[in-house]
């Protein structure tokens, strides 16, 4: 008897101790094959907030299988697969196996997911966002769409992708791992570095961040994602509130001209408030500039070679950056002859409905918009012909 009751407690111990052990190294796993990548070096990563972190890798054999076990996630977080430059995302939640088979070379496109919705999902947004870029690239290398043309095209092209982004797959479970991956989707131009999709300071782009933030709040109240998006989506709302306040005070007290000049008032390296108004009886080339931009330097050796030659006659440039480097703008404007400000809100672009950077605009003598990039063939010709 007493045997009986003594082997009965030492397996309720070892079930109680096997289900703590369980508990504290609960684990998913993600496995598959990779073929065509014999001795390759395939790497595990975390897609933490401040940047990826090795996990784990293994070297492929001739079968290309392989196994990972990784401690599972409070909330929902993301992963990525590595061989050389080919990436596979994808998401986990929990205890799951994740089974994900690709082709290599060429697996960060030619890849299946069982076992996760969330990553199957992923998938599709990654194919859908290949295609996007790949159109972006081929509008621009269409030379039979330029300026105005091109913008509008790409545009459309951008609204209506973000139109499927929200009603498949934000809207639609606003609270799963998926939703929050389209949200933070970025695009290239050959013009801008690589940036969002969605801009949280757009009113319709605002709503999905609202959306996919209060949903991960209540769903995943102490996860650092939906923190930091309930962060961001409360400090662009105050933005918001700041920029309209600074609008509405300009809309006021701004002369704007018949011709459509409108005054700036943006910080030098100083700090000193400088405005176009201050520039009246000179010509000047009011440009918008990124100096992160690969063509930057090119442009600044252009500019510089307009200054010199027409400064004395009455030319003047106001070069507005909108770069989101400080550090990288102070270094670039100081030694710059010209009068350099600082815009990273964009609120100049939008006063002057600026489409793509680098543009430029002339005005003249009596500070009239005389015209923009998109009307002019030869800059200095325009120039010499308002001095």
């Amino acid at each position: 008897m007493k045997a009986s009751i003594l082997r009965l407690l030492t397996a309720v111990a070892v079930v109680l101790a096997t289900g703590a052990c369980d508990k504290k190294g609960d684990t998913f796993t993600v496995e598959g094959t990779i073929e065509g990548a014999k001795d390759s070096m395939l790497y595990l990563y975390n897609r933490s907030l401040n940047g990826p972190v090795l996990l784990d890798s293994v070297k492929l054999g001739a079968d290309g299988k392989y196994s990972f076990d990784v401690k599972a996630p409070e909330a929902p977080d993301f992963y990525l697969l590595r061989i050389s430059n080919q990436l596979v995302n994808f998401s986990a939640d929990s205890t799951e196996t994740i089974t994900i088979n690709a082709q290599y070379p060429g697996m960060a496109m030619n890849y299946s997911v069982k076992g996760s919705d969330n990553s199957e999902m992923i998938r599709q947004i990654v194919m859908k966002q290949s295609g996007l870029q790949r159109r972006i690239d081929a509008l621009e290398d269409n030379l039979s769409l330029m300026g105005q043309p091109m913008v509008d095209s790409l545009k459309s092209m951008l609204k209506e992708y973000k139109n499927d982004m929200v009603m498949n797959y934000i809207y639609k479970e606003p609270q799963k791992a998926y939703a929050y991956y389209a949200l933070l989707q970025t695009v290239s131009h050959r013009w801008w570095a690589p940036h969002s999709i969605f801009d949280p300071n757009d009113p319709e782009d605002g709503k999905a961040y609202r959306a996919v933030a209060t949903c991960w709040d209540t769903y995943y109240h102490d996860a650092e994602r939906g923190q930091q998006l309930i962060n961001q989506v409360m400090r662009d709302m105050t933005n918001q509130r700041i920029v309209a306040a600074r609008e509405k005070h300009l809309r006021e007290n701004t002369e704007v001209v018949e011709s459509g000049m409108i005054d700036l008032q943006l910080p030098d390296i100083e700090g000193r408030t400088r405005t176009l108004k201050e520039l009246n009886g000179q010509v000047v080339l009011l440009d918008f500039h990124i100096f992160g931009d690969s063509q930057s330097a090119a442009r600044i050796l252009t500019l510089r070679e307009l200054y010199n030659k027409y400064h004395s006659q009455g030319l003047e440039i106001y070069q507005v950056s909108i770069d989101q480097d400080d550090h990288l703008w102070r270094q670039s404007v100081e030694n710059l002859p010209w009068v350099s400000v600082y815009d990273p809100s964009g609120y100049a672009v939008r006063h002057y409905n600026v489409q793509t950077v680098p543009e430029f605009f002339l005005i003249d003598r009596n500070s009239n918009l005389y015209k923009r990039s998109t009307q002019m063939t030869d800059i200095e010709a325009e120039i010499r012909s308002l001095l």
